[in-house]
């Protein structure tokens, strides 16, 4: 019997130990959102007294109509907020002087503004921006679809077009399962997944922050730490953009839909084993889906869906051909 009991004891201290050097997932979870919030917070206080600036709307039918918001505070979806419903439920993106904006980050100067919508004249930078949101909810289902025994790392997600037919998101599982072959039933619980976030019509924050603040968001994914220190140095400003929804915080290479609501259908599609790399076998996870604003006839889905299961190749960059110097 004390023999049990020191080996139980011994097994636990153990596990214990295990669990300091290699937090769970919801510890992990946890971390980020503290110091999203910090961040946050401590931007919101760069604005202690309500400023007023002048926001110039544009578009059919807003031409010429100015609003006075607050600076630091107020955002495009306080401004359409101002106008109609419509405004408020259609919009997914915006344009602030130009400058792709989420609808969620506060403005802090005046400035012309362009609520984007899926039914514009040229949709391309709202379906670029939905097709990188979708990737980003396929990343945060795949982060919380295991068990806490097995190990997920978001890697660098794919930026692909809308044709190539399917967004992607890579990933790096447990080695314990990497003879694993995912079955059908595994991508529609995946989906049954994605479709429940979906329904919750959760937000995505953005915040902007500088590398060390990004560094200590992901303390725990060297492999995030090194896409935060290739995003900065890509960026002129230096910065990076953070987002969170519901309780995952994410990097993003480019600017995300409003909210969760807007996407409609929705489907894992694929989930294919690539080569081995620095952080496990890399996988790429695929899916398809369409917003809101557009639905598909369930004949027409089955053929989008066909194509989204082909694995969506993604060229390397050292593979991209140079511009000619001519």
């Amino acid at each position: 019997m004390a023999t049990r009991t020191l080996g139980q004891l011994v097994q636990r201290r153990f596990t214990s130990a295990v669990a300091a050097v290699h937090p769970s997932a919801a510890e992990v979870r946890s971390q980020r959102n503290a110091v999203f919030s910090r961040e946050q917070a401590r931007q919101r206080s760069l604005y202690p007294r309500v400023e007023k600036i002048e926001v110039s709307m544009q578009g059919p039918g807003l031409d010429g109509t100015l609003l006075i918001m607050n600076r630091g505070m107020s955002t495009p979806l306080s401004c359409a907020k101002h106008l109609t419903e419509h405004h408020v439920t259609n919009s997914a993106l915006a344009l602030v002087d130009g400058e792709l904006w989420p609808l969620h980050q506060p403005l802090t100067h005046s400035c012309s503004l362009t609520l984007l919508s899926f039914k514009d004249s040229d949709p391309t930078p709202v379906n670029q921006a939905y097709w990188r949101s979708c990737a980003a909810l396929l990343g945060q289902v795949l982060e919380t679809a295991f068990k806490d025994d097995f190990t997920v790392e978001l890697l660098n997600t794919p930026e692909v077009p809308v044709i190539s037919g399917a967004f992607c998101c890579d990933v790096a599982l447990d080695p314990q399962l990497d003879s694993w072959t995912p079955s059908e039933e595994s991508l529609r619980s995946l989906t049954r997944g994605a479709q429940q976030l979906i329904h919750q019509d959760l937000v995505w924050e953005p915040l902007e922050v500088a590398p060390p603040v990004a560094l200590e968001v992901f303390s725990h994914s060297r492999c995030k730490q090194e896409e935060v220190e290739q995003k900065a140095a890509q960026n002129p400003k230096g910065t990076v953009m953070l987002y969170r929804c519901g309780e995952h915080v994410l990097l993003s290479g480019g600017p995300l839909v409003a909210r969760t609501g807007l996407c409609s259908q929705y489907e894992v599609t694929a989930l294919h084993s690539l080569e081995q790399g620095p952080w496990g076998l890399r996988r790429r996870a695929q899916g398809l889906s369409l917003p809101l604003q557009l639905q598909a006839h369930h004949t027409v889905w089955r053929k989008l869906r066909q194509r989204a299961e082909k694995l969506v190749e993604v060229r390397k960059p050292e593979e991209v051909t140079p511009p000619s110097q001519q």
